[in-house]
């Protein structure tokens, strides 16, 4: 609950921060893609520079959580492989139960009284 309440506390004035940034740059910004003609390139792109922004922030995002589950591949490995080595083991107790069983049930046949 609390980690939430952080969470809204952080995130409440981010918005406010970001939607004030996007109302006060509507006006339109043109990004050059062409590095030889700058005077009159023929890649550019015009968009409000709030969209540049938030595509920046998205981007972020993006190769923030990208590099967070590389960094998160060892682990996510070791934990495929124990969660097989425990089905292998888990196996292994079952059959080897079934078999005490069976030994049990044979055992029990064998000394059971003969009615005569």
């Amino acid at each position: 609950m609390l980690r939430r309440f952080v969470w809204i506390l952080v995130a409440f004035p981010v918005a406010v921060l970001l939607l004030t940034l996007a109302v006060a740059n509507r006006h339109g910004v043109r990004l050059v893609l062409d590095p030889f003609r700058s005077d009159e390139p023929v890649l550019f792109l015009v968009l409000p520079f709030y969209a540049y922004l938030f595509g920046v922030l998205l981007i972020g995002i993006v190769i923030g959580g990208l590099a967070t589950w590389v960094a998160q591949a060892r682990w996510r490995r070791t934990a495929r492989r124990r969660a097989a080595e425990a089905r292998r083991w888990q196996a292994e107790a079952d059959r080897l139960s079934r078999e005490r069983q069976a030994q049990v049930a044979t055992a029990g046949r064998q000394l059971a009284p003969v009615n005569r």
